[in-house]
């Protein structure tokens, strides 16, 4: 039986997922595989399926915002998905990230609602350490600029305050902002499978929003880098626990 949202089977889906949120990055991940095929395009749930140096991968976006993530990782993980890693973008809530720069993400504050629909605000939102250990790893060996810690997700750019949450979590620590790995890290806990998330950063901290967002979708020269070297670290770090199993 297909399910719903996400309209593929238990034959569709490997044990390996990488889960960018927009569409569009679905076919430009797929072109690092050594070959793949489409497997469904619903709403703003696109899945291909392949293969990186002989493992099997599944490539879905999930949209934007931790409800329809949530839906899709409900689905991925019923047609049998283990291992999940988001790659999306971030904007920076520190001065040191440059653009391009990759976030690999320890935990996230849970300021979205997505995840508090299954449980209250109280339980952590935090990596799988298989994963986790593994993106640091790889990230090293490939050399790739990074930063390692916490980020926020939450539901919106345009809420009035928006900018004195950022400088409240900015001296908190916290690296950045998206709006799905808070809601994947919660619901993969609950549902016992792993999850884990690379962001690459898209808008300086203190720099205007849409224009940052702008330039990465017009492909700015070091957020398209960013993008290639966080698909290429998923890549090879699921590649890595394959070879483990």
């Amino acid at each position: 039986m297909k399910q719903p949202h996400i309209q593929c089977s238990k034959e569709d889906v490997a044990r390996m997922v990488i889960l960018p949120g927009d569409p569009a990055r679905v076919e430009r991940v797929a072109k690092y595989l050594d070959k793949y095929e489409e497997i469904a395009n619903n709403r703003e749930f696109k899945t291909v399926r392949g293969k990186y140096k002989g493992m099997e991968v599944s490539i879905v976006s999930t949209g934007i915002g931790g409800a329809s993530s949530c839906i899709a990782l409900e689905e991925l993980i019923a047609c049998g998905g283990e291992y999940f890693i988001r790659i999306g973008s971030l904007g920076a809530y520190q001065s040191n990230i440059d653009i391009g720069d990759l976030i690999i993400v320890e935990g996230a504050v849970r300021e979205e609602g997505a995840s508090k629909m299954y449980i209250g605000d109280n339980y952590p939102a935090v990596s799988n350490i298989e994963i986790i250990e593994g993106l640091k790893r790889n990230a090293v060996k490939l050399n790739y600029p990074h930063h390692v810690g916490l980020v926020r997700s939450h539901d919106s750019f345009y809420i009035d305050n928006e900018d004195e949450i950022v400088q409240y979590w900015s001296k908190k620590g916290v690296l950045g902002g998206d709006m799905e790995t808070a809601t994947l890290m919660t619901l993969g806990r609950l549902r016992g499978v792993k999850v884990g998330s690379i962001l690459n950063n898209v808008v300086l901290f203190k720099d205007d929003l849409k224009g940052g967002i702008n330039s990465y979708v017009d492909n700015d020269n070091m957020a398209e880098e960013g993008e290639k070297r966080e698909i290429i670290l998923a890549l090879e770090t699921l590649y890595e626990i394959s070879q483990t199993l």
